[in-house]
């Protein structure tokens, strides 16, 4: 459990939590209709600031994005007396797609798109002295991002955590989901029967998290009681019809004792046939079918890496007014799970509420919230450090392949290397050649351990977490999806291609592959830093399910330069 200090939202509705807050309560929303924008054919709707707004969020020497970013945290760090120069802080960003729409010029160099050169940028504008970390993990990158903040903080890492999630949007982003058949053209309703698609938004969100705080005031401190995230094991793009991964994160952040206190349910509800739906049967099937459920797509769009952190900061000002809120755009169930969808505000005596959310790669997140409503009371310093072994090692570099220490035969360069690896060793798989070449570079290498561990790959596991590192995100699938999308005359947005500009989709392909409905989570740092990988590995193992994670360095930056350096790490025991 750790406290929450501060937070901020900026969005095209305000840039206090209070604006974006009190739009939400009154049902304004920040969605518009856009036609011919970016030179896009088909019109789509969306959340985006205007000119004037991007304007007075821009800061000297950062991108627009990274601009956002700073701005929210700068705001909500004046709420609190960290020193930010303390290597007790951790700032962790949470983004899908970063400064994505800097690849439309040529010229823009390969670490202006990396999102861990953006999060190190950001620090040391804010003075931060400590390695960021980015939450790369698609839609469910804000919770992932506070999941992994709690875990640092009860593992005594650091003492706060500066979580900012942020995200704008472009040709590519837009296009991309447009490709998937997933945008609408009016604004979004979330599980309502004529729901047709989802709208995207721009925001930042910040929350300020500490280990302990005393309770100051008449509305109570928040807490981030659990936090899990699970995989479906199902697709790497539509989710389980059982909602298998949103009900293993449930099941995981809740027990008996928690429902009881619980005012509601807070949705990912993007407005899409798939999404929703399975949402609706995850919840039924968790047993909360008569706790109130909203969500916020319909005043936001989906604001990707920013959602999470949002949407929890939302949820939590309504819970200080003992409201729960709408769902904007929601009128009549569309939906089989027979869930209770609020179609107006709210009162509630409840003092806690569950964010959950999913995303490509079949990831799903879910977190518990609770406020304290006891004056001076004190969170007890908690920490956790389980007993680990690493059992076997894979490293493939240009130079050629090693397992458990030990050169093994390959030959070629580039990729004709890595496909050398795959039909001298596995050629199990007639998938790999749809693959990009990070999920080929991570599937081999994790297909090789599986064997030193003489693992089958039939039996299901929700034990075993697949966690990987790299600094250069989904670079190679970015550049092949912006090529398709460059020529207004040529304009051919492919969706299988889009997919894999995600670069936690590796870890979904070998969670589907090989029945893993575990966590699974994608990490970026701004260089290799064992260090942090150790602390953020240990730390995951707080995880009750996690027994077994695979783990390591992954990174495909082009042809002659990539490596995956993974390790199978298990419990000798838990403290």
């Amino acid at each position: 459990m750790v406290y929450k200090l501060a937070d901020n939202i900026i969005s095209p509705l305000g840039a206090t939590t209070e604006m974006n807050y009190q739009a939400v309560k009154s049902g304004i929303s920040s969605l518009c209709r856009y036609d011919r924008l970016w030179s896009i054919p088909e019109p789509f709707t969306a959340s985006l600031f205007s000119s004037e707004q991007q304007k007075q969020y821009s800061i000297d020497g950062l991108t627009r994005f990274e601009s956002l970013a700073y701005c929210s945290v700068k705001e909500a760090i004046q709420h609190t007396d960290i020193k930010l120069s303390s290597h007790r802080v951790v700032f962790i960003l949470s983004t899908t797609k970063a400064n994505i729409e800097l690849l439309e010029n040529p010229a823009t160099p390969s670490s202006m798109l990396y999102p861990g050169s953006s999060a190190k940028r950001i620090a040391s504008k804010l003075n931060i002295q400590t390695e960021p970390i980015v939450v790369c993990n698609a839609c469910i990158s804000g919770v992932s991002a506070i999941v992994l903040a709690l875990r640092l903080l009860e593992s005594n890492s650091y003492d706060y955590a500066i979580v900012c999630g942020a995200d704008v949007q472009s040709k590519f982003t837009v296009s991309g989901f447009q490709s998937l058949k997933a945008l609408s053209e009016e604004a979004c309703r979330p599980f309502d029967i004529e729901r047709i698609g989802l709208n995207l938004g721009e925001a930042a969100a910040t929350l300020v998290l500490g280990r302990e705080e005393v309770v100051k005031n008449s509305n109570g401190c928040w807490t981030i009681e659990k936090g899990a995230v699970r995989n479906d094991a199902f697709h790497i793009t539509s989710p389980s019809k059982l909602g298998d991964g949103a009900f293993g994160a449930l099941q995981a952040v809740l027990s008996d004792e928690s429902i009881k206190d619980l005012a509601f349910i807070n949705a990912h509800g993007t407005g899409t046939l798939f999404n929703d739906q399975m949402e609706s049967v995850a919840i039924e099937r968790a047993g909360l079918q008569s706790i109130p459920v909203n969500a916020y797509k319909g005043v936001f769009g989906h604001t990707l890496g920013a959602a999470g952190i949002l949407e929890t900061i939302i949820s939590m000002a309504s819970l200080n007014e003992n409201i729960i809120l709408h769902t904007r755009g929601y009128e009549e169930r569309g939906v089989s799970g027979k869930i209770s969808i609020t179609t107006e505000n709210m009162e509630t005596s409840r003092d806690s509420f569950i964010k959950m959310i999913s995303g490509f790669g079949g990831c799903n997140g879910a977190i518990l919230c609770k406020v304290e409503r006891l004056e001076g009371s004190k969170v007890q310093r908690i920490e956790t450090r389980p007993v680990l072994r690493k059992t076997h090692t894979v490293k493939i570099t240009p130079k050629g392949l090693s397992i458990d220490g030990l050169s093994r035969e390959s030959h070629g360069e580039g990729m004709s290397l890595i496909t050398d690896i795959y039909k001298r060793y596995l050629d199990n798989n007639p998938k790999y050649y749809k693959m990009d070449p990070l999920c080929r570079l991570g599937y081999i290498a994790t297909e090789l351990l599986l064997i030193a561990e003489n693992s089958p790959s039939d039996m299901p596991r929700n034990d075993r977490a697949v966690i990987f590192f790299n600094s250069s995100s989904s670079i190679m699938a970015d550049r092949a999806y912006e090529k398709s999308i460059e020529d207004k005359d040529n304009y051919f947005p492919s969706p299988s291609a889009f997919v894999y500009t995600l670069p936690n989709i590796v870890a979904g392909e070998i969670a589907v592959h090989n029945h893993y409905q575990g966590e699974t989570s994608f990490y970026i740092l701004n260089q290799r830093n064992d260090d942090i990988i150790e602390q953020v590995v240990e730390a995951s193992f707080n995880d009750k399910d996690t027994k077994s994670m695979i783990s390591g360095w992954l990174d495909y930056q082009d042809d002659t330069h990539f490596e995956a350096d993974l390790f199978i790490t298990e419990v000798i025991k838990k403290k």
